[in-house]
């Protein structure tokens, strides 16, 4: 795949207010201040106008350390980013792995600010750069002049962090097409829930008001949700997919595993290590733990009760012990996928995109279904 390094930022395609055309030409975007980046490999025959593009996760820096740490990675830095990646799951080139979008434009716009796309500030002290939101309108721009601009079908998609920063800028991205255009939204694993943990308190909710408050999200998150919640809950999905205009799609495993391991059952809020085991392997939960994440899986349900009832939105919510599934290969589309009555997820995801029927997949509580590619820690 092309690797590309984002330089020329055009203002014009996107509307961009003045002042935001000149702060760009700093050209500061990453934690550290390299450039951004993005891995491009372009479509051809009936995909050739039809454009996937996908905002890589990993995770959130909510204090200076943590975000100083960050720059000496490639979640923090160019520098440190591999110039080729292997496009798997919904980003591959072969269709017997990727049925329905094997031949687009598959772009993925790397990751390296911490905010999932939305920060604008900085730290002049700590030598950090947080400027999210400056990345994806910068990679957008880009994408757009390369011929994006005239698509005919486009999807925005993301796992994790990404999953949740493909929620936040959805209608953005709609908006940059016309009214023909066929445009849509899959979050993968993204479904991150305000959730108590197993000490009563809110560890994600306290981890993300860190997040939101460091990197100046606020004003880049949907006004529809700021305008009558604070900025740490319009950072959760479950305050923002009921608003959401375009099409969505919402992938995600009942029983998260990165939300039980660092929000629900973090080792912080565990000293004496009950959960330890359980955390890394749900085979060894005890039958009151999986009675605590069956409550966590309840709480999911809930949230998008409402969300599912639109025609335009999809849902597959398999019960694995999982994270993130439409770029991994096995769990996207293989022999022994992971399925809800029978149909895998890229076939879900195909038949939401085209129309071709109504996905509104709830899965069975666990441990009903034998088709799951749990993930088991060391």
């Amino acid at each position: 795949m092309d690797f590309s390094y984002l330089e020329g930022l055009l203002a014009g395609s996107l509307h961009l207010r003045t002042e935001d055309t000149l702060i760009y030409k700093k050209r500061k975007f990453c934690l550290d201040g390299t450039l951004p980046a993005y891995h491009f490999d372009r479509g051809y025959g009936s995909g050739a106008n039809s454009w996937l593009v996908n905002l890589e996760g990993g995770g959130w820096c909510n204090n200076v350390r943590t975000c100083v740490y960050r720059k000496t990675t490639r979640r923090g830095s160019s520098k440190f980013m591999e110039k080729s990646l292997p496009f798997t799951g919904i980003l591959s080139n072969n269709p017997q792995e990727n049925p329905d979008f094997f031949n687009w434009n598959r772009v993925k716009i790397r990751y390296c600010d911490g905010a999932s796309f939305t920060g604008d500030s900085e730290d002049r002290a700590a030598q950090l750069q947080f400027r999210g939101q400056r990345i994806w309108l910068a990679a957008i721009e880009d994408l757009m002049s390369k011929g994006m601009r005239f698509a005919k079908q486009a999807l925005l998609s993301g796992c994790s962090a990404g999953g949740l920063a493909t929620i936040l800028h959805c209608d953005e991205f709609r908006g940059l097409f016309p009214g023909a255009t066929n445009v849509k939204c899959l979050s993968d694993a993204g479904l991150f829930l305000n959730a108590v943990d197993v000490a009563g308190g809110h560890t994600l909710k306290n981890f993300f008001n860190g997040v939101v408050t460091l990197q100046g999200a606020q004003k880049n998150l949907p006004r529809s949700c700021t305008n009558h919640l604070d900025p740490t809950s319009c950072f959760f999905p479950e305050n923002l997919i009921a608003s959401i205009r375009t099409p969505l799609f919402i992938l995600n495993t009942a029983y998260d595993s990165w939300q039980i391991q660092s929000s629900l059952a973090p080792p912080s809020d565990d000293p004496h290590g009950y959960w330890h085991n359980c955390r890394l392997n749900h085979a060894k939960c005890t039958g009151s733990q999986i009675q605590f994440l069956q409550g966590f899986r309840n709480h999911m349900l809930n949230v998008v009760r409402g969300f599912s009832r639109s025609n335009q939105n999809g849902l597959f919510i398999n019960s694995c012990f999982a994270h993130c599934q439409s770029e991994r290969q096995d769990t996207w589309f293989a022999d022994n996928s992971p399925v809800i009555g029978n149909k895998a997820i890229a076939l879900a995801v195909g038949d939401w995109y085209f129309n071709r029927a109504a996905v509104k997949d709830i899965d069975c509580p666990y441990p009903c279904d034998n088709t799951c590619h749990h993930l088991v820690f060391r």
